[in-house]
């Protein structure tokens, strides 16, 4: 293969990427049942116009499946999800995969997390900063919250309370008894069985919340440019993330 056709096919295979890059942070959160029927939908389109099928045919079967955001709403998702991808950096828990508030139901963040030092209280604690970021993002930008942080088993607010207490509980971090171990199923029943248990977890959600506030609020300048580009360009894959997030 001569050095032309090898440029050749390297750009080739660098714009597939990229093209396949660009479909797969539009499809976050959209099941492989969500994905089967757009690509089915498209070929139909296609078919019909008697033509070979073309990317736009899929990106617009995604958009289809969502529809369109009020603008408040939008902003709002673009505003929580943010605080989420700026405390997450700040904390270094991780690569950022990308971001979109492409949803009917809210924003979705593809988020990694290094598995170097997960294993100590710190590391937990960043973690429990980084879900209760995007109340405090809500908090920082309009001055109040919304429900976008809670009211579901797999929200923020749930999936922090099951940290915090699993710490008190269950990773030897209890601030009573920490060498016992007790498997909690459900953390309704025994957190309002145990008023002062419940008091030691919510405190370390405090602590996590007043943690993000303060990475937020030194990161202003940020989390206003991170939010801007969410809320014009819908989905951010990592290299736009990681660009806004450079200097954190």
């Amino acid at each position: 293969m001569t050095e032309q056709a090898m440029t050749n096919t390297a750009s080739i295979l660098s714009d597939v990427q990229s093209v396949l890059k660009r479909l797969g942070t539009r499809a976050m959160g959209l099941t492989g049942a969500d994905v089967e029927r757009i690509v089915r939908e498209a070929r139909q389109v296609a078919r019909r116009q008697k033509r070979p099928i073309r990317n736009k045919d899929l990106e617009d079967g995604i958009r289809l499946n969502r529809p369109e955001l009020p603008h408040d709403l939008r902003w709002r998702f673009a505003v929580h999800e943010a605080g989420h991808a700026v405390v997450h950096h700040a904390l270094k828990l991780g690569p950022i995969q990308g971001i979109t508030i492409d949803m009917p139901d809210g924003g979705y963040s593809l988020l990694a997390f290094q598995r170097s030092g997960s294993d100590t209280l710190s590391y937990r604690e960043d973690l429990l900063a980084m879900l209760m970021a995007g109340r405090a993002a809500e908090q920082i930008v309009f001055c109040f919250v919304s429900v976008g942080s809670a009211g579901a088993e797999d929200s923020d607010l749930a999936r922090a309370t099951r940290l915090a207490l699993a710490l008190e509980r269950s990773l030897g971090f209890g601030a009573v008894q920490p060498l016992l171990y007790r498997d909690d199923k459900d953390a309704t029943p025994v957190l309002d069985a145990h008023p002062d248990l419940a008091a030691r977890v919510h405190a370390r959600l405090e602590k996590a919340l007043a943690k993000a506030n303060d990475v937020l609020n030194g990161n202003r300048g940020t989390l206003d440019r991170l939010t801007a580009a969410l809320f014009e360009q819908q989905v951010l894959d990592s290299e736009a993330v990681g660009a806004i997030l450079a200097d954190v």
